[in-house]
């Protein structure tokens, strides 16, 4: 089966790639979650806009991703949350979280699709964030998850 990635998906590719894969993923997996469409002559023009809005958000090149992780590994990242007595958190820390700690913190604007928690964060405590900014360079910054007060 032919189809056109819409989003970025680990071991496959990146939006507007084109992708041959298996049948029963792209109809059962891939087409349902949004994270492809069919491939069509209508469809590959649809590329372009798909690319178009990746550039708008994506590192630009190589040296400015070598910019952003320098930036973000000087950065200290804390996030208050409510806990119960033993510093266990109500729910987890999701991506979208980090991304908006990282821009009160000083950091730039990032991906949170792009961003890899180690595991679920349920606790209080200092955790390795790593996100990765470009093919080639991927950051790693301190996230301190408190107890909210």
């Amino acid at each position: 089966m032919k189809i056109i990635l819409t989003q970025e998906v680990t071991g496959l590719g990146t939006p507007g790639d084109i992708v041959e894969v298996k049948d029963g993923y792209g109809r059962n997996y891939l087409l349902p979650q949004g994270f492809a469409i069919p491939w069509s002559k209508g469809g590959e023009k649809q590329i372009v806009t798909i690319k178009r809005a990746r550039s708008a958000r994506e590192i630009r090149d190589l040296g400015h991703a070598n910019e952003v992780k320098a930036q973000l590994e000087g950065l200290t990242v804390k996030l208050s949350l409510r806990a119960g007595k033993e510093g266990r958190l109500y729910g987890s820390v999701t991506p979208a979280e980090v991304v908006d700690a990282v821009q009160k913190a000083g950091g730039p604007q990032l991906d949170r699709r792009r961003l890899e928690l180690p595991g679920h964060v349920k606790t209080v405590g200092d955790y390795k964030v790593q996100i990765k900014l470009h093919p080639e360079v991927a950051a790693v910054f301190t996230l301190k998850v408190s107890a909210a007060k």
